[in-house]
C-alpha cells in the first residue's frame, strides 16, 4: 500500500471540509452511536440550516436566580427539500428565416442562362409558416438544419415517405422503454387543395424533426432533470449531441432500428425493459396475493391470515425453497395454527428476502409476501429506467453501487458482482443523496468530523446547559484553528469558526474505517460501533451517510488487498489514510425496481417516497409538451 503523507493534515482538511459545507446530511455517527444500546440516552433529530450569532447566556436574577429567564429558543437547521417540478421552458421554433428560397445551380453572367433553383422552394417557403413548440436546444438544430436548406427528411414531393413512417412508428412504441409516446405523437398532413396540402406537410416535415430529437435526448438522458425534483439529487445533467441526427436519420437505410438503438444498451437497462414487456404481456393477470395482518404473528400462535401466508410463499418463493419445503407445502390442510414446520418455511423465505430470519411476521415480511400488484411494479420500472438515463450507459467493469431502497450495496468486478452486504442509510428526516462520485480514499482509525447541522442541532442544547460537555465525551473543540475546552466556548455565541472532532477510538462514531469519495454532501460509507442496526429489515436509521456490514471487505475490495492486511492497518493504530490506486465509480443510488446479478428484476420500498415526485415530473414535463400552441 502507498500510504499518503501528512495523514493528519488530511485528516484535518476533511474535517474542515465537512465544517465549510455546512453539511445537512452528514453522518451523526456520535449520537447514532447513543441509539446504540446505550440506556437511558435521548435521541436528538437533525436539523439543517446556516449557523447565526446566539446571545449570551442571561445573566442571573439577584440572588443568582434564573426561573424567571425565557432564554431565546435555540436555533434549528433545515436540510434539502423536494421542489414542485418545473419542466424545461418551450418556445417557437424561429420558421421564419426558412421564407428565402435556396438556389442549389449556378447563376450564369448572362440574363439568359435559366437560374436553377430548388424544386422545393415553394414548400420550403411555406415551412415559414409553421408553429412547433419545443425545447431552446432542439429548436436551434431546427434552425440551423432547415435554416441551411438541407433535404427534407420526412417528406418526398408531395407525399409523406417511408421514412416517416417508420420513425412514427418507432415513437409509438417508445412506451416499451418506459417513456411516454404520446409525447412524440405527431399528425400526418391534412388532405385539401394543394396549397393547403403543401402547407401541411411542411408542418408535419418540421414537427416531426422536433419529436425525433426529442426522442433521441429523452431515451439518452432521460425526460426529466433530476436536480429539479430536489435537493437531494445531485447529477451533472447529460448533454446529448442532436446536430448530426436529422442527417443520420434521413441517410439511415432502417430509421426504426435506428431510433430504437438509441436507448441505453446496459445490461441492468436491458433486464428492466424486458420485466416491463414480461409484466405488460400478461394483460390484466397478477399474481398478487392479499395478506393482511395488523399486527405480529408469532411461531406458536393461531390466525386465519396463515392460510394466505402459506399461498404467498408458494407464488413468490423460489423454486429451491419449494423443493427444500415440498412436504409442508403438499400436506397444509389451511390450517390457521403457526406450527415449527411453518415456521422454518418462513424463516427460509425471510432469508431469501434479506430479512431477518426470526420467523416472525410483521410488516416487512407480509411486503415480502405480498410484493407489488402488476401495475405497480410497471410504476417503478417506468420511474428505474429514467433513472437509469441519469447515470452513465455503461457503469464500468469494476464500481460500487449503493441501493437505499434495498439497504445493500453491491461491489462490482471483472464486469460482474463480486459480493453485496447490508447498510443503514438516512432516515426520512436526513435522507441520503442520489449521486455519482469516486472513492480516493480508505481512512483508519478514523476521526470524526461533527458537522455544524449537529452542533447546532444536536449538541448544542447539552452544551448550554453543560460547557464541559464535550471534554467530558472526549471530543476536540478547535475555534480558530487552536484547540480549546469545550468549557471555556460561550456556546450562546455563532459556532462559525467552532469545529468538533471525536478522535479514533472504540466508541468512534465511525468505527474502524472509513472509505472517502469527496462531495459536497459529505457523505461516504463507513464502520459502525451500532451492529444491532443491521439485523433490522428497515435500515433507514442513519443520518445521512452508509454504514457498511462489513467495511473490513469492502476496504479490502476497493484497495485490492486482503481483509488481513486490513485488520493489520486498523490493529498497528492511530489515524492513517490509503489512497486507492485508481480511483473507482462509487452509485450512491435510488432504485426500488432494480435487477440482481442473476439479471431478476427485485422490487423494493419507497423509503423516501421519491417514486411519486418523479412520477409528478413526468406530468407535468408530459402537460408543458402537449399544450396547444
Amino acid at each position: 500500500m502507498k500510504y499518503l503523507t501528512k495523514a493528519a493534515a488530511l485528516t484535518l482538511a476533511l474535517t474542515s471540509s465537512a465544517v465549510m459545507f455546512q453539511t445537512e446530511r452528514a453522518e451523526a455517527g456520535f449520537l447514532d452511536f447513543l441509539r446504540g444500546n446505550r440506556a437511558g440516552q435521548r435521541v436528538y433529530e437533525p436539523y439543517a440550516t446556516s449557523p447565526r450569532a446566539y446571545p449570551r447566556a442571561p445573566a442571573p436574577m439577584a440572588g443568582g436566580s434564573m426561573a424567571n429567564v425565557d432564554p431565546e429558543p435555540l436555533p434549528k437547521v433545515s436540510g434539502p427539500r423536494y421542489y414542485t417540478y418545473k419542466p424545461d421552458s418551450m418556445r417557437l421554433v424561429a420558421a421564419a428565416k426558412f421564407a428565402d428560397p435556396v438556389v442549389t445551380g449556378a447563376v450564369a453572367d448572362s440574363g439568359s442562362v435559366p437560374v436553377a433553383v430548388d424544386p422545393l422552394a415553394e414548400q420550403r417557403h411555406l415551412m415559414s409558416e409553421a408553429k412547433v413548440r419545443t425545447s431552446s436546444e432542439i429548436a436551434k438544430v431546427l434552425e440551423t438544419y432547415y435554416g441551411e436548406g438541407q433535404p427534407l427528411v420526412w417528406v418526398t414531393g408531395s407525399e409523406v415517405n417511408e421514412r416517416a413512417r417508420a420513425a412514427m412508428k418507432a415513437l409509438s412504441e417508445t412506451d416499451a422503454v418506459g417513456l411516454d409516446p404520446r409525447d412524440y405523437a405527431v399528425s400526418l398532413p391534412v388532405e385539401g387543395d394543394q396549397a393547403t396540402r403543401d402547407r401541411s406537410l411542411m408542418q408535419f416535415e418540421l414537427a416531426l424533426s422536433a419529436k425525433v430529437l426529442a426522442y433521441v435526448q429523452d431515451t439518452n438522458r432521460g425526460r426529466i432533470d433530476p436536480n429539479k425534483i430536489s435537493g437531494y439529487h445531485d447529477f451533472k445533467r447529460k448533454t446529448v449531441n442532436l446536430a448530426p441526427v436529422l442527417k443520420m436519420v434521413r441517410l439511415s437505410p432502417n430509421v426504426e432500428a435506428y431510433l430504437k438503438s438509441r436507448s441505453p444498451s446496459g445490461e441492468q437497462f436491458r433486464a428492466l425493459t424486458a420485466e416491463l414487456a414480461r409484466l405488460r404481456a400478461m394483460d390484466g393477470a397478477d399474481d398478487h396475493v392479499k395478506v393482511t395482518l395488523t399486527g405480529l404473528l408469532k411461531p406458536g400462535a393461531s390466525d386465519p391470515e396463515m392460510a394466505n401466508v402459506v399461498k404467498a410463499i408458494e407464488k413468490r418463493g423460489s423454486d429451491d425453497l419449494k423443493v427444500k419445503h415440498a412436504v409442508v407445502l403438499a400436506s397444509y390442510q389451511q390450517t390457521p395454527e403457526y406450527t415449527p414446520e411453518l415456521v422454518d418455511l418462513v424463516k427460509d423465505f425471510q432469508t431469501e428476502n434479506r430479512l431477518k430470519p426470526d420467523g416472525v411476521i410483521g410488516q416487512a415480511t407480509v411486503r415480502a409476501l405480498v410484493g407489488d400488484s402488476n401495475a405497480a411494479k410497471i410504476e417503478k420500472l417506468v420511474v428505474a429506467l429514467e433513472q437509469a438515463r441519469w447515470l452513465p450507459a455503461d457503469l464500468g467493469s469494476r464500481y460500487v453501487f449503493i441501493n437505499q431502497p434495498a439497504f445493500q450495496v453491491y461491489y462490482h468486478d471483472d464486469n460482474g458482482e463480486q459480493f453485496s452486504m447490508r447498510v443503514v442509510v438516512g432516515t426520512r428526516a436526513n435522507q441520503t443523496y442520489f449521486f455519482q462520485d469516486e472513492i480516493e480514499t480508505v481512512e483508519f482509525n478514523p476521526f470524526w468530523g461533527v458537522p455544524q447541522s449537529i452542533i447546532i442541532n444536536e449538541m448544542l442544547p447539552k452544551l448550554r446547559a453543560d460547557p464541559g460537555y464535550l471534554d467530558q465525551m472526549g471530543y476536540e473543540v478547535v475555534v480558530g484553528g487552536r484547540q480549546v475546552s469545550s468549557s471555556s466556548v460561550n456556546w450562546y455565541g455563532s459556532t462559525k469558526s467552532v469545529s468538533v472532532r471525536q478522535p479514533p477510538s472504540s466508541d468512534n462514531a465511525l468505527g474502524e474505517l472509513k472509505i472517502l469519495f469527496p462531495n459536497s454532501h459529505a457523505i461516504y460509507m463507513h464502520d459502525t460501533p451500532s451492529k444491532s442496526f443491521f439485523n433490522k429489515d428497515m435500515r433507514a436509521l442513519s443520518h445521512g451517510c452508509v454504514r457498511l456490514a462489513d467495511p473490513r471487505r469492502m476496504a479490502a475490495a476497493v484497495l485490492g488487498t486482503s481483509t488481513d492486511e486490513v485488520a493489520r492497518e486498523i490493529a498497528a493504530g492511530g489515524n492513517r489514510a490509503v489512497q486507492l490506486s485508481r480511483k473507482i465509480p462509487v452509485y450512491v443510488s435510488y432504485f426500488t425496481a432494480w435487477p440482481n446479478k442473476d439479471g431478476v428484476v427485485e422490487y423494493f420500498g419507497d423509503v423516501y417516497g421519491r417514486d411519486a415526485y418523479v412520477e409528478k415530473a413526468f406530468a407535468a414535463t408530459s402537460e408543458s409538451r402537449n399544450t396547444p400552441i
